[in-house]
């Protein structure tokens, strides 16, 4: 055993001497340099120590790991028995024997237990356990010494069960595990990282990234090392992206790294630990594609089918999927569709003509047809028979529509847009170059989008044609175009509650009757919508019917009552009669309440009666007056029954506005009765306006937008016939009258230049004049009115009306009031208060209508040849 100087140097820490040793070899001339950057000792892991004992058996020299082990200062150690300091009571003995024998030139090794000695306040040492190896030696005098060698035997388990616990885990991880050292070479790697890129452990020691990534994924990974090691700062989640060998699938890690130290600190490397993602990416890419695809059919769902139109439909589709779902879209929709046919034609082989709505680009302004020439939008085109868009209109299921050559799409997707089983056009998505190619998921997500714009488009398509046909109903409930009245001039609004059927209850009409008469009626049906509008049709239908029969207003309401309540009964009103009077539990869907207006004007007095049925109030603005409400009795709404109603007769002054309208235009949830009349009589402040100009102020003026009833406003200027369009005579009942009357008729046409007329109307003054001396009463009244058209009417207080029958060829009288329908354009009777009229009209010459010649007409009631069904009449 060679010997060791007993005296030891100042500084023994194991590292800083095995770095100094390795300096020297460096410098040393020949010598072989073992490191030039030691990774680090053994000794920095392990507690090893070292003391002298000198020849009396006391330590002579404590070292500075002694004093680290041991936790005793060297001034109070030197001069120590270590028997007797460290070793236990009951082995001192033994130990005592063994330091003889030391002492005597023996060397000894063995495993000691040790107790701390106790403290300068009596506090008992800790025990432990070390592993103690002793050298004789000899001082600089030759006595006989001894160097001892300590170490922690408990720091040896501790190694011992770390490296055990080490190996375990790099082996048996189910993760790739990599130690990397400073110069980014693999130093170890374990078996899982072996069995993804090959080979055996040993097999990667000494490669880099750049053996297992492409080359800009090798660079970022290996920049990241570096910074891991300079920075010391862990990295988490790096996903890395590259290929194993034999398989030319690309591969995703996520990787941890972590900087790893010796015992010292001093950074040794960095610890790689990578966990295969690539199942995981999918699956992450297949979930995204799902959310974005919800989103997508989200957004669909909100911002398309907005508008009842068909083209604004499905620019809304096109909004939608480009460019979050293609690069270019296309709309087509059957021509018959949008022509409003009920079902489009050609659908049994997809040929039929199509027009292009829609187009949508977001790398390209010009139009795509998939194959052939750019279709332009509003082109009308139709696609072959063995293409694959016209395939898809056949078999409603979508294509793939090749890509033509050299062109910028890449995927075409046609995709049929079926509403209700029914195939109401074509869309085409289409991806360009460079853009992913569409795929399963694609098309079952192209499929939903179509469909639900076809939804949106149908439903679009049923509402254009229930429009139409709620127009067409609204139409014909209504007065066609412009009314005309004689004395009136007329102006009216409808607007209505419900504006998806354009139909309501409210209703006005204005009734040309005989004598250059007019009837004005404004009416509203409790309700809304079509069942409102249809009972106000049949209301107005009654209407007219029972003004042609000249009934007086008051009349016209009570029968109209009548009618009203039998609306509601399958029988009509006579089973609404028997009825009511037993008792029943009333069905108030089927009650019909009404409120109506009706007035009758006579332009030769200018004077208008009106008779109400719980209606508002007609309003009358004078020449420089300011609106009043007439105060007509308002009675009880049609439908009620029980209750007659009262006539009212005013006289209405040259220039007078007469409005009559519904409550919807003066009452709404934010506006009460009161206030909306108010609002309405102060809008009439200027009514020398146009009547069109008054209308559309009032409306503009009043709350006509609230939606919550319909609205119907009939505006009337008072315009009176000229006292020289009118001619009036009294006739005494002889047979002379006769002569008369035609001298008077020719006198006054004559003076009217409406020379065509006087042959005409003389005979036909001379058959009623004559009816009224053979079957009337009381004096004869003549009268002539000239407006539009001449009317001619004849007075007497007979009761009993004109009644037809058809005269036999052997007749030789009957034919009169056949000559007078033969050759007027109208003609009929009516009661007066105190008699009856009859009258008849002739069009003025250089109208419409032409005139009747009178020897023609003479001829042909007696010619074999004349209609049979002509009717006929006799006078009585």
């Amino acid at each position: 055993m060679s010997e060791i100087p007993a005296k030891a140097t100042e500084s023994e820490d194991p590292s800083d001497g095995a770095r100094s040793q390795a300096a020297e070899a460096a410098a040393a001339p020949g010598d072989a340099m073992w490191q030039s950057s030691p990774p680090g000792s053994i000794y920095d892991y392990i507690k090893v120590a070292s003391f002298s004992i000198g020849p009396g058996g006391l330590v002579d020299q404590w070292s500075l790991r002694a004093e680290q082990l041991f936790g005793i200062p060297a001034e109070r150690a030197v001069g120590m028995d270590p028997i007797k300091a460290f070793i236990d009571p009951d082995l001192r003995e033994r130990g005592q024997r063994k330091m003889a024998e030391i002492l005597d030139g023996r060397e000894w090794t063995g495993v000691v237990p040790f107790r701390m000695p106790d403290g300068p306040d009596g506090t008992r040492g800790d025990e432990g356990l070390a592993e103690v190896y002793v050298m004789p030696t000899r001082t600089a005098e030759g006595e006989k010494a001894a160097v001892c060698i300590v170490v922690d035997v408990r720091t040896l388990r501790s190694i011992e069960t770390d490296l055990a616990a080490s190996q375990a885990i790099f082996g048996q991880s189910p993760f790739g595990f990599l130690l990397i050292d400073v110069d980014l070479r693999v130093r170890r790697a374990n078996m899982r990282f072996a069995s993804i890129f090959g080979g055996t452990p040993d097999d990667h020691r000494g490669k880099g990234v750049h053996d297992y990534l492409p080359r800009g994924e090798a660079e970022r990974v290996s920049a990241t090392l570096r910074r891991v090691l300079e920075t010391g700062e862990s990295i988490t989640d790096m996903h890395v992206t590259g290929f194993v060998p034999g398989s030319e699938e690309r591969r995703h890690w996520s990787v941890n790294l972590y900087r790893v130290h010796s015992g010292s600190g001093r950074p040794i490397g960095v610890a790689w630990l990578g966990t295969d993602i690539t199942a995981r990416r999918a699956a992450a890419r297949e979930a995204a594609a799902a959310r974005r695809n919800l989103a997508l059919l989200n957004e669909a769902g909100a911002r398309i089918g907005n508008s009842l139109d068909l083209e604004t439909t499905a620019r809304e589709l096109l909004d939608v999927v480009v460019p979050g779902f293609c690069d270019l879209a296309t709309v087509d929709l059957y021509q018959g569709l949008l022509a409003g046919d009920e079902t489009p034609p050609g659908l049994a082989d997809g040929s039929a003509e199509l027009r292009r709505v829609a187009f949508a680009s977001a790398v390209s302004g010009a139009p795509f047809s998939g194959s052939g020439k750019p279709v332009e939008v509003g082109a009308v085109h139709h696609y072959p028979f063995n293409s694959p868009c016209a395939d898809a209109l056949r078999t409603a299921r979508p294509q793939r529509v090749p890509a033509e050559e050299g062109g910028l799409v890449q995927s075409t997707l046609a995709v049929p847009m079926v509403a209700h089983d029914t195939v109401v056009g074509l869309a085409q998505f289409a991806r360009t170059k460079g853009s992913e190619p569409f795929g399963d998921r694609d098309r079952e997500l192209a499929v939903e989008l179509a469909a639900r714009a076809a939804v949106c488009i149908d439903n679009a398509r049923l509402y254009r044609r229930e429009h139409e046909r709620a127009l067409i109903l609204q139409r014909s409930l209504l007065p066609p175009g412009d009314p005309e009245a004689s004395g009136l001039d007329i102006a009216c609004r409808y607007l209505p509650g419900n504006a998806a059927t354009e139909v309501g209850g409210d209703w006005f009409d204005v009734i040309e009757l005989p004598g250059h008469r007019t009837a004005l009626v404004v009416g509203d049906v409790m309700g809304r919508g079509l069942r409102a509008a249809v009972a106000m049709g049949e209301l107005r239908t009654a209407v007219r019917t029972l003004a042609l029969l000249d009934l007086e207003p008051a009349e016209v309401l009570s029968a109209l009552d009548e009618i009203a309540r039998g609306l509601g009964t399958p029988g009509g009103v006579q089973q609404a009669t028997r009825t009511a009077r037993q008792p029943r539990d009333a069905d108030l869907s089927e009650v019909y309440l009404a409120t109506c207006v009706y007035a009758v004007y006579d332009s030769v007095t200018r004077r208008c009666t009106f008779a109400n049925a719980g209606h508002l109030p007609p309003v009358l603005v004078e020449p420089g007056e300011a609106a009043l409400m007439l105060d007509v009795p308002p009675g009880m709404p049609l439908g009620v029954g029980g209750e007659p109603f009262e006539e009212v007769e005013v006289e209405l002054p040259e220039g007078a506005l007469l409005a009559l309208y519904t409550d919807g235009l003066v009452e709404s949830r934010d506006h009460p009765l009161d206030e909306g009349l108010q609002a309405f009589i102060g809008a009439l402040t200027d009514p020398s306006r146009p009547l069109e100009d008054v209308c559309d102020h009032v409306l503009n003026t009043l709350d006509t937008h609230h939606g919550e009833d319909d609205i119907a406003l009939l505006m009337a200027r008072v315009q009176g016939l000229p006292a020289d369009s009118v001619g009036d005579w009294t006739l005494p009942r002889e047979p002379r009258s006769v002569g008369r009357a035609r001298e008077y008729a020719r006198g006054q046409l004559l003076s009217w230049d409406l020379e065509p007329l006087v042959d005409t109307t003389e005979l036909l003054v001379s058959e009623l004049v004559t009816n009224a001396l053979r079957y009337g009463e009381g004096d004869i009244r003549l009268r002539l009115l000239l407006d539009r058209t001449l009317v001619c009417e004849v007075w007497d207080s007979g009761l009993v009306q004109p009644r037809r029958r058809r005269a036999r060829d052997t007749d030789e009288g009957g034919r009169g009031l056949q000559l007078v329908g033969l050759l007027s354009a109208a003609w009929g009777s009516r009661r007066t208060p105190r008699g009856k009229t009859v009258w008849f009209e002739l069009p003025l010459p250089g109208g419409e209508g032409g005139l009747t010649d009178p020897a023609e007409a003479l001829l042909s009631l007696f010619l074999p040849a004349s209609p049979p069904s002509r009717a006929a009449g006799r006078e009585r």
